[in-house]
């Protein structure tokens, strides 16, 4: 059994565009400015983008954040984002979700301008994927994809379960999974909460990718010998210890990695990959932005 190292892996992507943004420097080009804007205050999410600018200051990028109150209107966040998306010195930025109840969350996001959508949420650039065109890829679709590659994990003509199918992780892999090349070749099941017989299902899967949110969810009875594992679950659960929780994944760790070829751990898998996947995008951002100014 191999862990799929998540930690490791962002840490060499985080290293080569750092070594990118080093040329870049040297040459007296503009460095990636990523923004991010959060509405609210929402411990996790200011946590989440906090970890975010720091992942900027270690590659050399410039950032910025944008903090709106609880109470800002949804006219005032379009406002926000239209000079977002005028600002010719910011590559891209995100949208930190979720969005306070008077917000139209599909409003806003259609609202930023494709080509500084790093988070690759608006449907000009889902299409783009589903077409197989170069685009955004959304970050942790992209994140498993880069752990299947660099490990070498081998996807083609292999059967892909997906356990859920929101627009963030399962639709996308669904179709990343069953493009053409590598990551992919596969032939995919999209599984999610109104699927029957799901055990069924999951015991014939050579890949399973599980994005579902319900802690120790996979068991070690619903996967066959040597299946692939990715768990992108993350849930505080709680218990006697000092910090009151302790996080875990979909999977039934302890006991299905010793039927896996291959695994991802919670934490350290599947959550590093994500921030590593958008600082990636916001590189390519710049680099589409500068040949267009060519």
């Amino acid at each position: 059994m191999t862990i799929l190292d998540g930690k490791k892996i962002s840490n060499d992507i985080k290293n080569e565009i750092k070594a990118e943004v080093d040329k870049m420097k040297a040459n007296d080009e503009k460095v990636p400015h990523l923004a991010a804007v959060i509405v609210g205050n929402d411990g996790a999410s200011l946590t989440y983008v906090g970890s975010k600018v720091r992942a900027c200051e270690r590659v050399g990028f410039e950032s910025t954040m944008v903090r709106l109150s609880s109470t800002t209107s949804e006219i005032e966040l379009l406002d926000k984002i239209e000079e977002l998306n005028k600002n010719n010195d910011i590559d891209g930025f995100i949208i930190q979700l979720p969005l306070p109840r008077q917000i139209n969350t599909q409003k806003v996001l259609m609202a930023v301008d494709p080509n500084k959508d790093v988070d690759g949420f608006h449907p000009m650039n889902f299409g783009k994927m589903a077409l197989d065109m170069s685009t955004f890829i959304p970050a942790t679709p992209f994140g498993i994809l880069e752990l299947l590659e660099r490990y070498r994990v081998d996807t083609d003509g292999k059967h892909t379960v997906i356990i859920g199918r929101s627009h963030i992780v399962g639709r996308p892999m669904s179709i990343l999974m069953g493009r053409k090349g590598f990551p992919g070749n596969s032939t995919v099941t999209l599984t999610h909460s109104h699927t029957k017989n799901i055990t069924q299902i999951t015991s014939q899967a050579d890949i399973i990718i599980s994005a579902l949110g319900i802690p120790n969810f996979l068991k070690a009875e619903m996967v066959k010998d040597d299946a692939v594992i990715i768990d992108v679950g993350i849930s505080r659960v709680a218990d006697d210890s000092e910090k009151g929780y302790y996080i875990t994944g979909d999977v039934d760790f302890e006991n299905v990695s010793k039927k896996a070829s291959f695994i991802t751990p919670v934490p350290g898998g599947v959550g590093p990959m994500t921030i590593a996947m958008l600082l990636k995008n916001t590189l390519l951002a710049r680099e589409q932005h500068r040949q267009e100014n060519r």
